[in-house]
């Protein structure tokens, strides 16, 4: 059924004529009449009698109209709420890696927010799925990380797939544990000093046009027999506080979320590979004003924790 069709019936109720819905509508008599054939013809009811003083309703008519009303009320709602009455929401998307200083950024962002209705999506994950994010899940932001020897790889892979690309910060990895850990004790940590404990590990790194077996390789050491693996942030403080026989490899920690959970960061002298957080988007992509708000606190966290 035809809503236009369905107007034109309306107005000639409302009129009582062809020609005078025909004014009011602006709209040719033979069109509306046109209209209206077609509509009784698909519903298979008469709902005008054509007399010499215009046109009449007829029983099934009438109750067409009623119809027709609440229907067409009930559309006029619907248009006044998404095109005038409803307030455009303001979105953020971004996809991350599993950093606490990128998410201490996130959470001073999530202060900045107005009253006006706003979606925010935030993700955790690693740099294959955040690329893949954002050319398939319509994410406008992400941060990508990786080691400082594969920077050629990355670089020309953004640039095959349209990305702009700036480099947030570098760093070299630092041991995360529990204060009761035997090892905070120890004033320089080497890879040998590990090889009897639990690493928590990450179990997803990338590297474009490289095979996953290589990049495993050489991103975790051989020297460690025992591993729990896992996919997020969370439960890696868990069992890092509940068991002072783990240690996890992490980018810069708040010294607060330390304290948190009884934790303490130590560098390992053997460790000298530097790794690099990228922020990427879309060639052409305007930041919006929320999309700079945040890199304003990722830029303060960076400052303060790196």
């Amino acid at each position: 059924m035809n809503l236009l069709h369905m107007k034109h019936a309306l107005e000639v109720a409302k009129a009582g004529s062809l020609n005078k819905a025909s004014e009011s509508l602006m709209i040719a008599a033979p069109n509306i009449s046109r209209s209206i054939k077609e509509l009784e013809s698909d519903l298979g009811i008469t709902i005008f009698e054509r007399t010499q003083n215009g046109m009449k309703l007829t029983p099934e008519g009438e109750e067409f109209i009623s119809f027709a009303k609440g229907i067409l009320n009930q559309i006029d709602d619907l248009e006044k709420f998404y095109k005038s009455a409803a307030t455009p929401k303001q979105k953020f998307s971004i996809s991350v890696p599993r950093a606490s200083y990128i998410s201490e950024a996130f959470a001073e962002f999530s202060k900045s927010l107005t009253k006006e209705p706003t979606e925010v999506f935030y993700k955790e994950t690693n740099s294959q799925r955040t690329i893949h994010n954002m050319l398939n899940h319509d994410y406008k932001l992400g941060i990508i990380r990786y080691a400082e020897n594969y920077d050629k790889y990355f670089k020309t892979m953004l640039e095959e797939k349209g990305f702009q690309y700036e480099l947030v910060t570098e760093f070299t990895y630092s041991l995360i544990m529990s204060a009761e850990n035997p090892l905070a004790k120890k004033e320089e940590i080497t890879f040998e000093d590990l090889t009897d404990y639990i690493e928590i590990a990450h179990a997803d790194p990338y590297v474009p046009s490289m095979p996953i077996s290589k990049v495993v390789k050489e991103e975790i050491p051989d020297n460690i027999a025992r591993r729990i693996f896992i996919f997020e942030r969370a439960s890696q403080f868990d069992l890092l506080s509940m068991n002072p026989e783990t240690f996890m490899w992490v980018s810069p920690v708040p010294k607060k979320l330390l304290e948190r959970y009884n934790l303490v960061l130590r560098k390992c002298a053997d460790n000298k590979k530097i790794y690099k957080d990228v922020l990427i988007y879309k060639d052409g992509y305007k930041l919006t004003k929320l999309d700079q708000q945040f890199i304003t606190e990722l830029c303060e966290s960076r400052r303060k924790y790196i």
